[in-house]
């Protein structure tokens, strides 16, 4: 068990008073939480599992700084690279099709608020930031439930020798995997159907400078974010695939349902692994060393998932509160999860003027996430999950191919005429789509996601 204070590092804290505010989780969320509430003057403990903040979360690697950047100066984060490109390719069983953006704007900054990071040192850097505003960081701690009073959370039960800390607030943070959250009835289990697994690597290229540059076409600070999917990306599961760059590294991974994972056989690491091999892909990683492993559950159910935020002395943030946006387009958590834990923490502020720990005294938190993008992006796209679901084989087989065909098709050189080339292009799509009503409907299907 390790401590860090404002005051430096201890052996063994001293927990003869209660705290105003428990954390648990030094995420992102947990972290935004504890900073909010030590900003505003409130004793708040602020308890992980890890080592240290970030040892055990995992994510793409595409953290999104518009809320961090208004409660702290953000100018000596750990930030690898900003992000200048963003692609999505639709790939076959070896063929690609992309769209690549690289709008001017984004290479200014703040460069669109898009940063890749790694987990391991950002998490802990802002932590630190909580803790040079007063919080207690405890690591190395589990906490194993909630103390419970007349229907009240008043405080967690710890694998510590000395147990139980009470405080009249709890941040539960503990990201997707809920377990105290869940143990404690304070939500439901989600379904195998709303719940992604994800593997990642982190590969390195020893002994070859400037490749990451060279391969990805970017020059100094500036970095990429590529998104796949497709039957090549992630095999007959619904999902993809994504690569983003680091300093001197590449975050490489997959991510779909574990419903798929369960149906079809398919292992996070056999499905990484085939990803990597893609002809599209292949030629990005060759010669790169795997420097990093790591899985991870990711809650995908959007706004109809969303449990109770708030309850007699505790609230819920973050992951642990499914606020991931994952439409294909838009791959968002890390925004909302700061929003949130920043909500969360000034409702209890307010809260805790007048000594009030009832959910009641708590709605300012979920009545000002319903007013911010996290809420209105879930509920805008709530509808695409099952959307997508229903035309699965259309989006994720038969386009990836029908584009591939199309585009050799197209360009094909030999001695037929350009018009030639194109109404069989035109064809391949259109037979695919179920012909120009087909078409209509797809469109009108997914109007939403551009209107």
């Amino acid at each position: 068990m390790s401590t860090s204070t404002d005051a430096g590092t201890s052996e063994r804290p001293n927990y003869d008073d209660e705290f105003d505010g428990i954390v648990v989780g030094a995420g992102l969320a947990g972290s935004a939480a504890a900073l909010t509430m030590a900003d505003r003057g409130l004793d708040v403990l602020l308890i992980e599992r890890g080592a240290k903040p970030g040892s055990k979360n995992v994510f793409g690697g595409v953290c999104y700084t518009p809320t961090i950047r208004e409660l702290i100066d953000i100018e000596e984060a750990p930030l690898e690279r900003y992000v200048a490109e963003k692609r999505y390719s639709m790939l076959s069983h070896d063929d690609e099709t992309a769209v690549s953006l690289r709008p001017g704007e984004w290479l200014r900054e703040p460069h669109n608020d898009s940063y890749t990071v790694l987990r391991g040192t950002f998490d802990e850097w802002f932590a630190e930031r909580a803790v040079e505003e007063g919080a207690t960081l405890i690591t190395e701690t589990t906490v194993t439930g909630l103390l419970n009073e007349r229907g009240s959370v008043v405080g967690v039960e710890t694998d510590r020798p000395d147990g139980a800390i009470r405080a009249p607030y709890v941040v539960l943070a503990e990201g997707g995997n809920s377990l105290v959250s869940e143990g404690a009835g304070l939500k439901p289990t989600e379904t195998r159907e709303n719940v992604a697994v994800a593997a990642k690597e982190v590969l390195e290229f020893p002994g070859r400078d400037g490749v990451i540059e060279d391969r990805f076409r970017l020059f100094d600070d500036a970095g990429a974010a590529y998104n796949y999917f497709g039957e090549g990306a992630v095999g007959d599961a619904f999902g993809g695939g994504f690569i983003y760059t680091n300093s001197d590294t590449i975050s490489v991974g997959v991510a779909y349902r574990i419903e798929d994972a369960a149906a079809h056989g398919q292992s996070p690491e056999e499905t990484l692994n085939a990803f990597k091999t893609h002809p599209a892909v292949a030629p990005l990683v060759r010669d790169a060393r795997t420097v990093e492993y790591s899985a991870k559950t990711i809650p995908e159910g959007g706004a109809e998932s969303v449990p109770e935020l708030v309850h007699d002395g505790a609230v819920i943030v973050g992951d642990a509160a499914g606020l991931v946006l994952n439409n294909g387009v838009h791959l968002e958590g890390t925004n909302m999860a700061v929003e949130s834990g920043y909500h969360a923490g000034d409702a209890i502020v307010r809260a805790s003027e007048d000594g009030r720990t009832s959910a009641a005294a708590l709605r300012s938190y979920p009545e000002a996430l319903e007013e911010s993008f996290v809420v209105r992006n879930l509920e805008r796209y709530a509808w695409l999950q099952e959307a997508v679901e229903d035309d699965r084989e259309l989006l994720f087989e038969d386009l990836p191919r029908a584009f591939a065909d199309a585009g050799t098709t197209y360009f094909r050189m030999d001695r037929e005429a350009k018009d030639e080339h194109g109404e069989r292009a035109k064809r391949a799509i259109l037979d695919a789509l179920g012909g120009w009503r087909g078409a209509a409907k797809l469109a009108l299907r997914y109007r939403k996601v551009v209107t």
